[in-house]
């Protein structure tokens, strides 16, 4: 039996159930991931499927342009500021979510590290997974 992804805001307003096994983990170096997190990197789930996903609970959007050109839109709770997923406008039966946002954190596996050409010095997530400069394809 499969165990489902729970988890959601620090507050609790905003809660998930996904239902499918995530295509990848990775933590991301973009200045995007940096500025959001608030240090090197962000960590992130991605599900193929956004069906797969329960969502409970409004959440604030901010749409972006990433390095690629396309829109990202984070999801972030309004009442304690936490960021906890993210869906793309080229992609839009993706859904990832923050490592951090999981109820069981230890979960997560990173499985690569992206856009190492924007890492910072003082930031060397993971130096024994793959690390890309930039997205690799899915």
């Amino acid at each position: 039996m499969k165990r489902t992804y729970t988890g959601g805001c620090a507050c609790g307003s905003i809660r998930y159930e996904i239902s499918a096994e995530p295509l990848a983990m990775n933590d991301c170096q973009c200045h995007d991931c940096q500025k959001t997190s608030g240090t090197g990197h962000g960590s992130y789930l991605t599900f193929p499927n956004r069906q797969a996903v329960k969502l409970d609970g409004e959440a604030t959007h901010w749409d972006m342009v990433g390095d690629s050109g396309n829109v990202k839109t984070r999801g972030f709770c309004n009442a304690c500021g936490s960021p906890v997923y993210l869906t793309y406008s080229a992609m839009p039966d993706l859904f990832t979510i923050h490592a951090a946002s999981l109820d069981d954190p230890d979960r997560y596996v990173p499985q690569m590290v992206t856009y190492t050409l924007r890492g910072q010095a003082w930031d060397r997530p993971y130096p024994a997974v793959p690390q890309f400069e930039k997205m690799p394809p899915l």
